[in-house]
């Protein structure tokens, strides 16, 4: 059974220019302890649709779709202050850009104590006592004292770390990573895939990866969809996908890999769109 179902997502944004539409008819789920990939190149539409998801959508985006079910309640016909008591709380969101998306002008400890304040319901006492529970969970050294810490006075690997302790602070059903190792050094990118990885499963959660990554993909996903212009071009579990991809578009994609040049040249995407038409003319 799936816990978040969306049917014919469509995304357009109002611009000087007349309508832009930024997902054209897309439809995902997503089971409880499963893991479902998004890839695709920047402005396929992967993070745009789950910014619909969580409601955090400018004025100027128009969202419609035949269903948007979180166990088995509408999300876009539910009243706001229902909603805000989902989000956050039993879907939760990790963002690309830690050093962005946390408030410079709050303490790492502020920050995931209002979290828990607003959808728990935390005494202070339980609450700093839940933060350094959690700090510790996902390995941020000394929580004590980096709940006094702003996000400037602390790494890139740290922020995203604090990030993730405060999407999953209220223990949500499911967690949507958007580029979770964006920006951070190779090291740092394994570390955060492990723990993001070792929290789906001890805690079931159903988890949405974005990710440019294909080997991040072969790692840890069961299911992969892949989205170009804002279309779906293919979905597959993980091992048809690599093992024998249908739309010329993700054998673009695989055959672009380093470890799959067979070469001299490294192959481009636009070395596949003469197979069909399917995705090359998209607009």
């Amino acid at each position: 059974m799936s816990m978040l179902e969306i049917e014919n997502l469509s995304i357009s944004f109002d611009t000087a220019a007349g309508p832009f539409t930024a997902l054209d008819g897309v439809s995902y789920s997503v089971g409880p302890g499963e893991v479902l990939a998004i890839v695709g190149e920047s402005g396929s539409g992967k993070s745009v649709a789950m910014l619909a998801v969580m409601g955090l959508l400018p004025n100027t985006a128009t969202v419609t779709a035949d269903a948007m079910r979180f166990e088995g309640r509408d999300l876009l016909t539910m009243p706001a202050a229902e909603r805000r008591k989902i989000i956050g709380k039993d879907i939760a969101m990790i963002f690309q850009e830690p050093i962005a998306s946390l408030n410079p002008c709050f303490t790492a400890g502020f920050q995931i104590e209002e979290v828990l304040a607003k959808h728990l319901g935390l005494s202070r006492k339980a609450r700093r006592a839940r933060a350094i529970e959690i700090f510790n969970a996902v390995g941020i050294p000394e929580p004590e004292y980096r709940l006094k810490s702003y996000p400037h006075q602390m790494s890139g690997g740290q922020c995203q770390r604090v990030m993730i302790a405060i999407a999953i602070a209220c223990e949500p059903k499911l967690l949507i990573a958007d580029e979770p190792t964006t920006a951070l050094d190779v090291t740092i990118q394994k570390q955060i895939l492990d723990l993001l990885m070792n929290l789906q499963a001890e805690r079931g959660m159903g988890l949405i990866l974005i990710t440019h990554d294909m080997g991040v993909v072969a790692e840890t996903a069961d299911r992969v969809i892949v989205q170009y212009k804002g279309r779906k071009m293919e979905e597959a579990d993980v091992l048809t996908l690599f093992e024998n991809p249908k739309n010329s578009y993700t054998r673009a994609l695989l055959s672009a890999l380093p470890e799959n040049a067979t070469g001299v040249r490294l192959p481009t995407i636009a070395d596949f769109q003469h197979e069909d038409g399917a995705w090359g003319d998209l607009r």
